[in-house]
C-alpha cells in the first residue's frame, strides 16, 4: 500500500499538486480493535503515520482494507452511513455485495458467490459427486460453504458432511471434526478455510495420521506460502483449488530493498524487527533480543517478506489504492492547465471542498488499466470482474511445494467456457496421476437405471436393470426408456432392436409336416378318384352315385390344398383366399355328402311298394341342391370380404419379446357365419346319416357316412377351444390340422372301404352280390 501511494505521489499525471497520506492500523483481525480503528479514522483522531505534512483534516477519504470478510463487514457497516468508501482487498464474502448494506463498499476480489459456483463446477469437471466439505466458522466460511452447497446441488453433487470450525475452538470440537472426516467415504474435500484456521485442523490430522485424501481449496490457502511450507504441507500434497491471479509489479521489489527503518514510518521498523528477529532500542526494552543495528541489508534476505514472485495478495491492495487515488482524481475535477506546460495539471476544487459521497460515487464509474495492464472496474454490487487461476500444489525438485497453473476461471464468459483445466497437468494426491474417484455409488452402466436408497442422498443409489422391453442408452439413466411396439430390449438393454416376426413358414418342420400332410391327402384323393373313374361302371360305384361321387372327391382334394394358404407369410391376398376358399370347399364337400344321404333316404322310399319319390331327388335336383347350398356360402363369403375382409395382423399381444404375424379375421361375425353355416350343414347331414345308418347296405354307405360326419364334427368341435387358446403360430397349426383331419376322415370312412372292394375284393362288386346281399338281409 505504502509503495502504490509514493508511486502515486511520484506520478504527475494523478492528482497533480496532491499527495496522498495515509493511517495505518493493525487491527489484529479483531471485530472490536477494527470498528475502534474505523471511528478513529472517521473522527480524524488517531496518531498519523506519514511524513507527508496533510492540510486536509484527519478525517480519511476512504478506507482500504479489511484483511478478513468478518472485520471488513464491520468497518462497511459502520461507516456505510458516512458514505466514506471501504475498498478491500481480500474481504470475498459474498454478503458484502448487498448495496443496501453496504451501499459505499468495493473490493478489488471477487465475491465468493462466483469461487462457490467456480468450485462446484470444478468438483463436477473431474466426476465427483460425493465430497465432504469443511469451512471456517465465520462470514467467509459459513457464506462460502453455504453457497458452494447450494451450486453443487444444482449440478448434481452430494455433500456427505459439513462442518465448521475456527482457531478459538476448543481441541475436542476439531477432533470432533477429524473424527467425521475419518468416518466418511468421500475421498475429495472442499476447503473454504481461512489459512489461519486451517493449520489446526491439520495438526490434528497429522497426529492420527490421516492421509490420502484429495483436497479442494478456496483462494484463501490454497496459495498461501505459510500453509505451504508448515509441517503439516504432506498431508496437501496434490491439492486443487481457485486463486488470484498472480502479477508482477515493477519496482516493488527494488522498493522494498530500499526501505530505511529509521524513517517516520513504523511499520518499517516492526518488519525490520520481524525479518532479523532484533529490536530497535527503547526505554521499555526488556527482551533478550539482539539490537537492531539499521543497516541490515533486505537484498540478502530470502523470506515471505521480500519475495516478490507471488504478489497475488499485494496486487489487490495495489489495484485498491490506485482505484482510490482515481476517484480522488476525477471528483476533485483534474484536467490539464492552459498554460502549455506539458503533462502538468491541477485540480480545479480544492481538496479541503471534497465530499466523501462524490468519491463513492466515482469509484462506481471507473475503469482504469494498471501498468500490469489489468483492466480494473466495478460493478453494480462494487465486484470487480471474477477471475480465478487454478492451481495445483505440485513438488519441486528441491521438495518444496510448487503452485503450478493448470487452468482459470472467468465468470465474464460463456457457461460452457468459464472453466479451462489441462487434466494432464495435474498431479493429484499421493502423486498419482489419475482422477481420483469420489462417489457414494459407481455409475450406472447403459442397460440398468437409478434407483435412490431410501433416507440417503440422491447420489447413493442402485443400479437396477431395465425391465424386459425397455432400454437405457447412457450413463447413470433415472429412467428405462419402453421400445417403441414393434422393438424389444437386446440382452444388454441397452439398444431396442427389431422383434422377432413368427409366422409358420414353409421352411420349419412344423410347416412342412403339414404341407407333406396336405399333398398326401390330395393325392391320395386323387388315385381314389381315379380309381373310381377307371371301375365306374363296377356296380359298387354305380351305386354310390359316381356323380356325388366324383364331386366328393374333388371337393376334398380342394380341402387339403386350401390348407397350404394357411402357410406362409400373411399378406392381404392370401388371408381373404385362405378364409374364403376353406369355407366354400368344406361347404361344396358337405353338400355332396349331404346329397349322397338324401339320395340313401330316397332310394329306400322308393324300392316301397307305389313310391315315386325317386323322381323329386333326381340327379337334376342333385346338382342343384348341391349349387344352392354352396351359393349361400359363396354370397356369405362376398359380404364378409366387401364389409371387413380378413387382413394381415401384427400379433403382440401373446409374446412380448417377438411379433405374432397372422391373419386378422376382419368381421368376427363374418368369420363365425362361415363356421356356423358349415356347422349347420354338418350337422344337418349327421341326422340325416343317423337315421340311414340301419338301412340295407346296397342301398350306399349309410353307416360309413354317419362315421364320417361323427369324426368331421368331432374335430370342428375340440377346433374351437383349441383355436381360442393356441398361442400365436399354432393357432395356425390347430386349424391346418382340423381341415386335414376333418377331410382325412370324410375321405377314409366314405372311399376307402369301396376301395377295398374294387381292388382287393373284386369278386363283390358285382350286382348279383349287392343284391344277394340285401335279399340275405
Amino acid at each position: 500500500m505504502v509503495f502504490a501511494i509514493e508511486e502515486i505521489n511520484n506520478r504527475s499525471d494523478i492528482l497533480p499538486g496532491i499527495n496522498l497520506g495515509y493511517k495505518i492500523y493493525d487491527a489484529c483481525v479483531s471485530v472490536e480493535i477494527t470498528t475502534r480503528a474505523a471511528l478513529s479514522l472517521v473522527n480524524g483522531h488517531g496518531e498519523n503515520t506519514t511524513s507527508v505534512h496533510c492540510s486536509k483534516p484527519d478525517t480519511v477519504q476512504a478506507i482500504i482494507g479489511q484483511s478478513s470478510s468478518t472485520p471488513t463487514i464491520a468497518i462497511s457497516t459502520t461507516v456505510g452511513p458516512l458514505h466514506i468508501p471501504v475498498v478491500s482487498h481480500i474481504a470475498s464474502c459474498a454478503c458484502l455485495s448487498d448495496r443496501k448494506k453496504h451501499p459505499s463498499f468495493f473490493r478489488t476480489i471477487p465475491s465468493d458467490y462466483h469461487q462457490s459456483r467456480a468450485l462446484a463446477k470444478l468438483v463436477k469437471h473431474f466426476g465427483w459427486t460425493w465430497v465432504g466439505a469443511v469451512c471456517s466458522d465465520n462470514d467467509y466460511g459459513n457464506n462460502g460453504i453455504s453457497a458452494f452447497i447450494s451450486a453443487a446441488k444444482e449440478e448434481g453433487i452430494c455433500i456427505e458432511y459439513s462442518k465448521a470450525f475456527i482457531k478459538t475452538d476448543s481441541r475436542d470440537k476439531i477432533l470432533n471434526v477429524v473424527e467425521m472426516i475419518k468416518a466418511s467415504t468421500s475421498k475429495v474435500i472442499v476447503a473454504f478455510v481461512v489459512y489461519s484456521d486451517f493449520g489446526f485442523l491439520l495438526r490434528e490430522m497429522v497426529l492420527q495420521n490421516m492421509t490420502g485424501f484429495q483436497w479442494i481449496g478456496s483462494e484463501s490457502w490454497i496459495s498461501d506460502l505459510n500453509t505451504s511450507k508448515a509441517e503439516w504441507k504432506h498431508i496437501l500434497k496434490g491439492s486443487v483449488g481457485f486463486a488470484i491471479p498472480n502479477t508482477k509489479i515493477n519496482s516493488l521489489g527494488s522498493f522494498l530493498s530500499k526501505l530505511n527503518p529509521m524513517s517516520d514510518v513504523a511499520i518499517y521498523k516492526e518488519l525490520w524487527e520481524t525479518i532479523f528477529d532484533c529490536k530497535f532500542p527503547t526505554e521499555d526494552n526488556t527482551e533478550l533480543k539482539r539490537l537492531c543495528k539499521g543497516n541490515e541489508s533486505l537484498s540478502h534476505v530470502q523470506n515471505i517478506y521480500t519475495d516478490v514472485s507471488d504478489l497475488r495478495v499485494a496486487n489487490n491492495v495495489y489495484k485498491a489504492v490506485y482505484a482510490v487515488a482515481y476517484a480522488l482524481h476525477n471528483s476533485y475535477g483534474c484536467s490539464e492547465m492552459d498554460s502549455g506546460q506539458e503533462g502538468a495539471q491541477v485540480c480545479t476544487i480544492l481538496a479541503e471542498h471534497q465530499q466523501t459521497w462524490k468519491i463513492a460515487n466515482e469509484l462506481k464509474k471507473i475503469r482504469f488499466t494498471t501498468t500490469t495492464g489489468e483492466d480494473v472496474f466495478f460493478d453494480e454490487n462494487g465486484d470487480p470482474a471474477a477471475r480465478y487461476d487454478v492451481l495445483n500444489w505440485q513438488q519441486g525438485n528441491d521438495g518444496k511445494t510448487v503452485f503450478v497453473k493448470v487452468g482459470f476461471y472467468d465468470a465474464s464468459l460463456q457457461t460452457h467456457l468459464q472453466l479451462s483445466i489441462n487434466n494432464n497437468s495435474i498431479v493429484w494426491a499421493h502423486n498419482k496421476t489419475e482422477v481420483p474417484v469420489s462417489v457414494c455409488s459407481p455409475s450406472c452402466p447403459p442397460g440398468t437405471r437409478k434407483a435412490v436408497q431410501k433416507g440417503r442422498p440422491i447420489c447413493c443409489f442402485d443400479c437396477i436393470p431395465c425391465a424386459e422391453g425397455e432400454i437405457s442408452n447412457i450413463t447413470d439413466a433415472v429412467s428405462c426408456i419402453k421400445c417403441p411396439p414393434e422393438l424389444w430390449s437386446n440382452d444388454k438393454k441397452d439398444t431396442c432392436v427389431l422383434k422377432l416376426v413368427e409366422f409358420l413358414s414353409f421352411e420349419e418342420i412344423m410347416g412342412i409336416i403339414l404341407v407333406s400332410f396336405s399333398l398326401l391327402g390330395a393325392l391320395f384323393t386323387i388315385c381314389i378318384a381315379l380309381t373310381f373313374f377307371k371301375h365306374k361302371d363296377t356296380p359298387i360305384v354305380r351305386a354310390n352315385n359316381s356323380e356325388l361321387s366324383f364331386l366328393l372327391l374333388f371337393s376334398l382334394t380342394l380341402c387339403f390344398l386350401c390348407s397350404v394358404t394357411f402357410i406362409g407369410q400373411p399378406s392381404e391376398w392370401s388371408c381373404m383366399l385362405r378364409h374364403t376358399a376353406f369355407g366354400i370347399t368344406f361347404v361344396l364337400c358337405i353338400s355332396c355328402v349331404l346329397g349322397k344321404t338324401v339320395v340313401v333316404l330316397m332310394a329306400f322310399r322308393a324300392t316301397l311298394p307305389g313310391s315315386n319319390v325317386m323322381k323329386w331327388f333326381g340327379p337334376l335336383q342333385q346338382r342343384l341342391s348341391v349349387l344352392g347350398f354352396t351359393l349361400v356360402q359363396v354370397i356369405i363369403c362376398i359380404l364378409w370380404l366387401t364389409i371387413s375382409p380378413p387382413f394381415p395382423y401384427k400379433n403382440m399381444k401373446y409374446y412380448k419379446e417377438k411379433i405374432i404375424l397372422e391373419c386378422h379375421v376382419g368381421s368376427v361375425i363374418g368369420f363365425w357365419a362361415v363356421l356356423g353355416y358349415i356347422g349347420l350343414l354338418a350337422l344337418l347331414c349327421f341326422i340325416l346319416a343317423f337315421l340311414a345308418r340301419k338301412l340295407p347296405d346296397n342301398f350306399n354307405e349309410a353307416k360309413f357316412i354317419t362315421f364320417s360326419i361323427l369324426i368331421f364334427c368331432a374335430v370342428w368341435i375340440t377346433f374351437i377351444p383349441a383355436y381360442v387358446s393356441s398361442p400365436g403360430k399354432f393357432t395356425v397349426a390347430v386349424e391346418i390340422f382340423a381341415i386335414l383331419a376333418s377331410s382325412f376322415g370324410l375321405l377314409f370312412c366314405i372311399f376307402v372301404p369301396k376301395c377295398y372292394i374294387i381292388i382287393l375284393k373284386p369278386e363283390k362288386n358285382t350286382k348279383k352280390q349287392m343284391m344277394g346281399k340285401a335279399s340275405v338281409n
